[in-house]
C-alpha cells in the first residue's frame, strides 16, 4: 500500500472513530469536562479504548526494525519537561474546555456544517500560525529551561 493511500485510510478511519466515539460533539466533551457538575462519563471509554489499542500495538509495531513506510522511527528531540511545553498544553486545554473541540475532531465536525467550527476552525489555524510567528522571532532553536533545572551562568 502506497504510503498516501494509507495516510489517507488511517485519517479516514480516525475520522470516523471520533464520530462514532461523540468526539465531534462539543457538548460531549464539555461534559466530560464538567467533572463537579452533570459529569458525562461515557469519553472515558473512548479514551480507554485508544489508550489500549495504543499499549497493546507499540511495543509490537517497535519490534520492527522499521515503520512501513519511513526510513526510521521519529526520534524526540525534547524528553524533558519545559516552560514552552507547559503554557502550550494549558492553551491547548483551556481552548478545548471553552470552545468543546481539540484539532482533529474540529477538522472532522466541518463535515457538519456547524456555525461555531467554521469559526473554531480558523481562529486554530490563525493561533497556530502566531505561534510560529512568534517561535520564528525568539528563536525556536533556543533551549528553554528544564523546570526545577539551575540556569547555568
Amino acid at each position: 500500500m502506497r504510503p498516501s493511500l494509507s495516510a489517507f485510510l488511517s485519517g479516514l478511519i480516525f475520522a470516523l472513530g471520533l464520530g462514532l466515539g461523540g468526539m465531534t460533539d462539543p457538548a460531549n466533551v464539555i461534559g466530560f469536562l464538567d467533572i463537579a457538575g452533570d459529569w458525562d462519563y461515557r469519553l472515558a471509554f473512548v479514551m480507554g479504548g485508544a489508550i489500549a489499542v495504543h499499549a497493546a500495538l507499540r511495543p509490537l509495531i517497535h519490534k520492527r526494525e522499521r515503520p512501513l513506510f519511513a526510513e526510521k522511527f521519529p526520534s524526540f528531540s525534547i524528553s524533558w519537561v519545559d516552560c514552552k511545553l507547559l503554557v502550550g498544553a494549558g492553551l491547548f486545554g483551556v481552548g478545548w474546555g471553552l470552545g468543546g473541540y481539540c484539532p482533529g475532531p474540529a477538522l472532522t465536525s466541518l463535515a457538519s456544517g456547524a456555525t461555531q467550527v467554521f469559526i473554531f476552525v480558523p481562529a486554530m489555524f490563525a493561533g497556530m500560525y502566531l505561534a510560529q510567528v512568534l517561535q520564528a522571532r525568539h528563536g525556536a532553536g533556543v533551549e528553554t529551561p528544564r523546570l526545577g533545572a539551575t540556569p547555568s551562568p
